[in-house]
């Protein structure tokens, strides 16, 4: 049988018994089933995490943030209410009122994120170069030692 031949009988098509055709309703059912996962997982999970991100990273805005809003004007923050907030942007301090829902990014805890990851990569680069030391010490140790060790053989 070829694949063509195959697939109306996998589906429930074509001249199939009554067992084979049963067996084919439920293969159909898992087959969707399957699908829909997939696409869960694929598609609707990750799209739910970035939301809940961006709305935890809007509920967390404080007064002296610098943030960028949605439309690309970037400015401080100067006052916070439940659904809205005031900004200060330019030179000249013009105070606009925005929503929550308005604001792209945080550039205050975006600064500080980027800043802790570079103090932790500069942590994990200086302990591994006083791993590299004291292992180099350690081999300098172990060589005078067997030198001496061997010094010492040669005398007797």
């Amino acid at each position: 049988m070829n694949f063509l031949t195959t697939m109306p009988l996998l589906f429930g098509g074509g001249t199939t018994t009554t067992t084979a055709n049963g067996k084919s309703s439920y293969t159909m059912i898992i087959m969707l089933v399957a699908m829909f996962a997939v696409m869960y997982f694929i598609m609707i999970r990750p799209q739910k995490k970035k939301q809940q991100q961006e709305q935890e990273m809007r509920d967390s805005i404080q007064v002296g943030d610098e943030i960028t809003t949605i439309g690309g004007i970037m400015g401080r923050v100067v006052t916070v209410k439940e659904d809205s907030l005031v900004i200060e942007t330019g030179a000249d301090r013009n105070k606009m009122k925005i929503t929550r829902w308005a604001v792209s990014t945080n550039n205050t805890a975006m600064e500080k994120a980027e800043a802790e990851k570079a103090a932790a990569k500069e942590a994990a680069e200086a302990e591994k170069n006083k791993k590299i030391e004291e292992a180099a010490e350690a081999g300098k140790a172990k060589r005078k030692k067997t030198k001496k060790n061997k010094d010492d053989t040669f005398e007797d």
